[in-house]
């Protein structure tokens, strides 16, 4: 008996969420039908594929490799049905949409309200994640397409969004509150610079900015989203560095922060919709990207 390809979702879903009625709930079926299912796999295949323990499972040394040939065969079915829309030339059915989230509660309440209207057929799930989890969840085929700068996803297919200047952020009675035009990187040596954690391409922008004006990213905090950054900026923990889609919609209206763009070629990053060179869905992810540019240039207009 060869697995079923629901067996091998429920396998995934198993192994990613490690205890069977979480994963259970994600997928909405009920726990005893899902481990039924994993075990009649593990009887037809001959093989032990979690241990299980009291506070959940985890794979065996075969399960870690097979769950590695589950996923792409996973993604290699998706891309059969993608295939089937294709051919009709149009956006439908469940889209597994990636987003960093420094980009996406800015950009897509807005674009998926458009999308909505042009494309009643689609289902867009979208899952914000750091953007070293977005490659790998883009390469795996758990993610159709991502939302991201193109310069992280090398060896994959992309359409230019927007190009994001990056801005500091500071409290009112900083020096650098002073003045209202742009900020030139020697005007940050020796600040300190606040930014995402490890695994976010925005801190990489950050680390290389504060390399180049003699400024220090903070080591005592790392924050976890855009508004947290923001909140130290405003408390005085030091400069906030944030890209144009935030301070467009967010920043800029804060009245106990002051924003300056930073005057450097550096200092910006350039979003874009990234995916599988071998998708076949290139041509419908050309008409969501127009759809996606238009909003965020719209978005960015405000601050030109």
């Amino acid at each position: 008996m060869r697995p079923t390809l629901r067996q091998l979702q429920y396998f995934v879903a198993v192994a990613d969420a490690g205890r069977f009625i979480d994963a259970a709930e994600r997928l909405n079926v009920s726990q005893p039908s899902l481990s039924a299912q994993i075990a009649n796999m593990e009887a037809e295949l001959g093989v032990v594929l979690f241990e299980r323990g009291r506070h959940g499972v985890a794979l065996t040394p075969l399960g870690a490799d097979l769950v590695r040939r589950a996923r792409l065969i996973l993604r290699d079915a998706e891309d059969f049905r993608a295939a089937a829309r294709r051919a009709e030339g149009r956006l439908a059915g469940r889209l597994q949409l990636g987003v960093v989230p420094s980009v996406g509660p800015y950009l897509l309440p807005d674009a998926a309200k458009r999308l909505h209207g042009m494309f009643p057929d689609l289902r867009l799930a979208v899952r914000e994640e750091r953007t070293i989890d977005l490659g790998i969840h883009l390469s795996d085929g758990r993610l159709d397409a991502v939302i991201s700068a193109s310069a992280d996803h090398p060896g994959m297919r992309s359409m230019a969004l927007f190009r994001e200047d990056l801005w500091v952020s500071m409290s009112p009675d900083d020096p650098l509150a002073r003045e209202t035009d742009p900020v030139r990187l020697r005007d940050l040596e020796g600040r300190e610079l606040l930014s995402l954690g490890q695994g976010h391409g925005l801190s990489q922008i950050t680390q290389d900015l504060a390399r180049l004006s003699g400024a220090r990213v903070s080591l005592e905090y790392e924050g976890t989203s855009l508004d947290a950054i923001r909140q130290m900026a405003v408390m005085g923990a030091g400069l906030a560095i944030l890209p144009s889609l935030y301070v467009a919609s967010e920043a800029r209206w804060d009245k106990d922060l002051v924003v300056r763009r930073i005057d450097h070629d550096g200092a910006h990053r350039d979003i874009a919709l990234v995916w599988r060179p071998a998708s076949p869905l290139g041509a419908q992810f050309l008409q969501l990207g127009d759809v996606l540019k238009d909003v965020g240039n719209r978005v960015l207009d405000d601050l030109h």
